[in-house]
């Protein structure tokens, strides 16, 4: 699994003319589902984001996680995160989970993150064409790869 994490001032996703979610203060979470993912990718990806200190404590200095502040979380699901662009100007998507795996992994990854928030978290519509606005505090984003623990 991979994902871009953007702390946030705000966030909201569209379908349409339909806002499905939208929070304040917390994280946005761009998910990609690869083909050999599994739940412990899930679990570890959840565990780590909802305990990494990067929010600004009253010094100023990043030390404090999303639990820390109470923030909020919303989940996207994005499988172009798993593009390839070795060959030609064309991506490859190749690598990505197709639905009937992604979709499950997408869930549990979702529920796993709730657990450890102690509350519900906002989401996305999983394959559909969205708007997601943002506004980036800081700016703050950090890339992560379940297959790839740094």
């Amino acid at each position: 699994m991979r994902v871009v994490v953007q702390r946030v001032a705000e966030a909201s996703v569209q379908v349409g003319e339909e806002l499905v979610s939208s929070i304040g203060r917390g994280l946005l979470i761009l998910l990609g589902v690869e083909e050999d993912d599994d739940e412990s990718d899930a679990e570890w990806l959840a565990s780590k984001i909802v305990q990494m200190r990067i929010f600004n404590d009253d010094a100023g200095k990043m030390n404090r996680s999303v639990i820390d502040i109470d923030g909020d979380i919303l989940v996207v699901s994005q499988f172009t995160l798993h593009a390839s662009t070795k060959k030609g100007n064309r991506p490859s998507f190749i690598r990505a989970a197709r639905p009937e795996k992604a979709i499950p992994l997408y869930e549990y990854f979702i529920a796993s993150v709730e657990k450890r928030l102690s509350k519900a978290v906002a989401t996305g519509t999983f394959g559909a064409y969205m708007q997601v606005r943002l506004v980036n505090d800081g700016p703050v984003t950090i890339i992560i790869d379940s297959k790839n623990r740094e």
